[in-house]
């Protein structure tokens, strides 16, 4: 469905500890992942990735329970959708398809397992970006305080069985209504048609919508148990790290006396982190393609010849 999205690129399903991840590859260069966030898949980076491939092997997995890559059923610890978890099946597509170290740019949920493996891994990340989020353990904070527009936090962590038979009722309408809500201009205009089938297929399936859920009952517990315990250690991801932020949640995303993201990073896991600022909705790389791939192409760089 989305192979002409990514001209050039190769298909992999590659085994992991909780089924298969599915992943595309294309380019040559320094090894570069992205991440997708929710409620996507890695077609999200359509519009970036193939700019990318001409310096950078550039690898786009789906996200366990995403997409074409396997969704595990939960378990009650939510260790499954964890992510560290999610961390360690991009460590596992990275070495089956040669690299051990590597740049690493992830958006929304994709940004949360992109930092907690380089908090977990420090060997492996190059370079870190992250795109449009504050740590997990701040915007509970936000949300606690009423600082976040963020009641799907709260709506999607709650227990199973209960959010997965609401949806499920017209999982459509719900999906679409995030992704429209979280855009610039409130409609779906900006994303390409081939992607936004894309993310029907994968939410308009029983098992998607419980991983889903499952990923914010982990980002409720044990994700925020992590980062509690890393803050209380001082420890900080050894790497460069660019943060880029969407006017949409500078304007909308937050109330308007919430500490910048930027700042959040700086005085958590970040404390060197620079940033970047793009004219955009939430989906900045579908709705600001060409500043998204400005600020990314700056933060990494030219590679070595």
């Amino acid at each position: 469905m989305t192979d002409d999205l990514f001209p050039g690129f190769a298909s992999h399903w590659i085994d992991g500890e909780a089924g298969r991840v599915f992943a595309r590859s294309g380019g040559s260069g320094p090894p570069l992942v992205l991440l997708h966030g929710f409620p996507e898949t890695h077609a999200c980076f359509h519009r970036i990735a193939p700019a990318l491939a001409k310096t950078h092997t550039v690898v786009c997995p789906d996200l366990r329970g995403y997409g074409w890559s396997s969704a595990p059923k939960g378990d009650p610890m939510h260790e499954t959708y964890s992510k560290r978890a999610m961390g360690r099946d991009v460590i596992r597509v990275m070495e089956k398809l040669g690299h051990v170290r590597f740049a690493l740019a992830g958006h929304d949920r994709g940004a949360r397992v992109a930092y907690r493996l380089a908090l977990d891994e420090p060997g492996r990340v190059e370079r870190l970006a992250l795109l449009d989020i504050v740590p997990t353990f701040a915007n509970w904070q936000r949300i606690r305080e009423g600082q976040a527009d963020a009641p799907h936090w709260d709506y999607l962590a709650r227990p199973f069985p209960q959010p997965e038979t609401e949806i499920g009722r017209d999982p459509l309408a719900y999906f679409d209504g995030l992704l429209a809500k979280w855009s610039k201009d409130g409609t779906l205009e900006a994303f390409d048609p081939r992607a936004l089938a894309a993310y029907r297929q994968s939410c308009n399936e029983p098992s998607r919508i419980h991983a889903f859920c499952e990923d914010y009952r982990a980002g409720a517990t044990v994700d925020l148990r992590q980062d509690e315990a890393d803050l209380a250690a001082g420890r900080t991801i050894a790497c460069p790290v660019l943060v880029v932020v969407a006017q949409f949640y500078l304007t909308r995303g937050a109330r308007a006396d919430a500490e910048a993201p930027l700042a959040v990073w700086r005085r958590s896991f970040a404390p060197q982190a620079t940033g970047a600022e793009v004219d955009s909705g939430h989906f900045v790389a579908e709705e600001a393609p060409e500043a998204t791939l400005a600020a990314l192409q700056a933060f990494l760089g030219a590679p070595q010849r």
